[in-house]
């Protein structure tokens, strides 16, 4: 990808270095240049932000070699090994193909494959056979479209979700991937694909907005979309996937299951269904109060193994299929597992775990509890562990009695109150976790402590805490930065006055936002991908996703001066912090006009701040030069404002 390109001018008022209002004082550079860092420091960032991963198990289903994505050579490509690592990967994409998902055929003669052209969220659908022959686009070839991942559905077959770009929905798609033909199942809504049977006559589709999904049962032959599993009729539990149990005679549903607040976590259900597709009432498989249902597969020895994440972390069980009951405990070598695929006859997995000083790599994991768990061959060797740091669980209470905690990452030789950045993540139902995250360690390697929250509309704590931000209620979330930042400085943890706020999409809006309403708390923030203006976001993302948005912020019509109320963009005049926008240039999941208008707008004002585009990425930055630059511009800003 090309060199990021920067465009910066500014005038700073006086006192921002202490995070206090003052008045004007003559315009100086907002700029901090990666030299204004320390020699080593910067050979730290650039070892931290520098390290690679391999993710996305798909192994053949010989067991003799496996299908990833890596980024070792700098952006994310598809590679091929053996699984006995005696001979080198060989990478099946092209040079200047970011690939983003792959899976292999159940007859190992193809390898499907999602790829996002420059960056964009548009993905297409491409295959090749392993051994790198046969290379075709099959669909997204329209720059407006959108493929998402879907399933094998038979030789040559595979189901997937297509959104052709002019409206909100997605179709479900049968793509003839040696002929090349594509057709039409499933119509009606946005349809996103989670299983298809073992005879290849039914596909599973996921419908409806954000956190209000339910299942539907699409018959392949005739496209006639069957009875709805709707587990959410009667108290608004939404369902995330479906898939079928091995007979195919239950349709098994991960979905938030009934409890108080904090302990509606998603579980397992069953869902029996007749030949017409008809289900009919559920049997709750699994359930913890104090943890969600992430993943699960149904073992050949009627066992199921569930992965759990519980306060972050990820713990890999194995239940009894019958009553739920635990068989055993898998260790795992990292804290946080974000997918695995089984090994030929079952008798393991391929997970891709991470942690705080590990990027993402893929292990071995057996299933028996017989042996440790073994990283593969193509997992790249970690980063210097003296270069990063472990994160603490921190937690605290909201005035309203809501619990609420985030992950702190304090640099060694740190006592007592240090310069602090409150990191926001993504989603906005996303979760903060131990997991490996460059920009954290980076901020860290320049001194900087980190504390990355877990404010509520976050993910991982249950459905009500999930949904306690949605459209009027998001004003009032807002009080969790205000908390949060409280609760830092009693603690003893963040120094007045030196306090910073960063956040990416989602998290970079709550950036702004905490920019703008509490200008008194923060020294300095850097916005990266965030939306500046709630109305302006749904008229420019993708039509799919502002659909999906509605029930998250509100409606863009009729909600439309609640969305200016909470839109940053409405306020801009109230900050005083110095404030680094940053975006991929072809981002159109939030659109790079969001932080462009909101840098022009901090200019007209004769604010302090700063504009950073990546030339070629997308939502995400994930091109190595890129997150390196990335790693210092944050690092040097922070350092320099707070």
């Amino acid at each position: 990808m090309a060199s990021p390109v920067t465009s910066r001018r500014t005038a700073v008022p006086a006192g921002l270095a202490a995070g206090v209002p003052g008045p004007s004082m003559p315009a100086l550079e907002a700029l901090a240049p990666p030299e204004t860092l320390a020699a080593d420091v910067r050979a730290a960032i650039s070892a931290i932000a520098g390290a690679t991963g391999v993710w996305c198990p798909a192994p053949a289903p010989d067991g003799r070699r496996i299908a990833y994505v890596s980024d070792r050579s700098g952006l994310p490509r598809l590679e091929v090994a053996d699984l006995d690592g005696l001979a080198p990967p060989a990478v099946l994409s092209d040079p200047d193909q970011e690939v983003i998902s792959v899976t292999w055929s159940p007859d190992g003669e193809w390898l499907a494959y999602l790829v996002s052209p420059g960056g964009s969220i548009c993905a297409e659908l491409h295959a090749v056979r392993p051994d790198g022959t046969g290379h075709r686009v099959l669909a997204g070839a329209d720059p407006r479209a959108t493929v998402f991942a879907g399933c094998w559905a038979g030789p040559g077959h595979y189901a997937c979700s297509i959104a052709p770009g002019n409206g909100p929905d997605a179709d479900v798609v049968l793509v003839d991937v040696v002929a090349g033909e594509l057709r039409t199942l499933a119509s009606g809504g946005f349809l996103s694909v989670t299983a298809v049977s073992a005879d290849h006559r039914t596909v599973l589709a996921r419908r409806g907005p954000r956190a209000f999904r339910h299942v539907v049962v699409i018959d392949v032959a005739t496209g006639v979309q069957r009875r709805a599993i709707r587990l959410d009729a009667p108290g608004g539990i939404a369902s995330e996937d479906g898939r079928f149990r091995g007979d195919g005679r239950a349709v098994l549903v991960r979905a938030a299951l009934p409890g108080p607040p904090g302990t509606d976590r998603a579980g397992l259900v069953e869902v029996p269904v007749d030949d017409d597709g008809v289900p009919s009432a559920g049997r709750r498989v699994l359930y913890r109060p104090d943890a969600d249902l992430d993943g699960y597969a149904l073992r050949p020895d009627g066992t199921v193994l569930a992965l759990w994440t519980r306060g972050g972390t990820s713990q890999l069980w194995v239940h009894a299929f019958s009553d739920g009951a635990l068989v055993r405990e898998l260790a795992l070598p990292e804290p946080v597992l974000s997918g695995w695929a089984p090994l030929s006859g079952g008798a393991a997995v391929v997970a891709e775990l991470s942690g705080p000083r590990a990027p993402r790599g893929l292990w071995r994991v057996p299933l028996d509890g017989n042996g440790a768990a073994e990283p593969l061959a193509c997992t790249p060797a970690r980063p210097d562990p003296r270069l990063l740091v472990e994160p603490v669980l921190h937690e605290y209470v909201a005035p309203d009695g809501m619990p609420l905690s985030g992950w702190l990452y304090t640099p060694r030789g740190t006592p007592g109150p240090n310069r602090t950045v409150v990191s926001f993540h993504g989603g906005p139902e996303g979760q903060e976790r131990p997991s490996w995250s460059p920009v954290t360690q980076s901020l860290v390697a320049a001194g900087l402590t980190v504390f990355a929250p877990n404010v509520r509309g976050s993910g991982g704590f249950g459905r009500a805490f999930m949904t306690a931000d949605d459209g009027p209620a998001r004003e009032a979330s807002f009080a969790d930065v205000r908390t949060t930042v409280d609760e830092l400085v009693i603690a003893g943890i963040a120094a007045p006055g030196r306090i910073g706020a960063h956040g990416w999409s989602y998290g970079g809006y709550l950036t702004l936002v905490a920019l703008t309403r509490w200008p008194e708390l923060f020294a300095a923030g850097a916005s990266l991908a965030g939306m500046s203006d709630l109305r302006t976001f749904f008229a420019g993302t993708e039509p799919w996703m502002a659909a999906a948005s509605v029930t998250e912020y509100g409606d863009p019509v009729t909600d439309r001066d609640m969305l200016a109320a909470i839109s940053p963009m409405t306020a801009l005049d109230r900050v005083t912090a110095p404030v680094l926008l940053a975006h991929g240039d072809r981002d159109t999941n939030v659109p790079v006009a969001e932080s462009v208008q909101a840098h022009q707008a901090l200019q007209a004002r004769g604010a302090c701040s700063d504009l950073l585009l990546f030339a070629g990425e997308g939502h995400a930055v994930v091109g190595r030069e890129n997150v390196v630059e990335l790693g210092r511009r944050l690092a040097a800003w922070f350092d320099r404002w707070l």
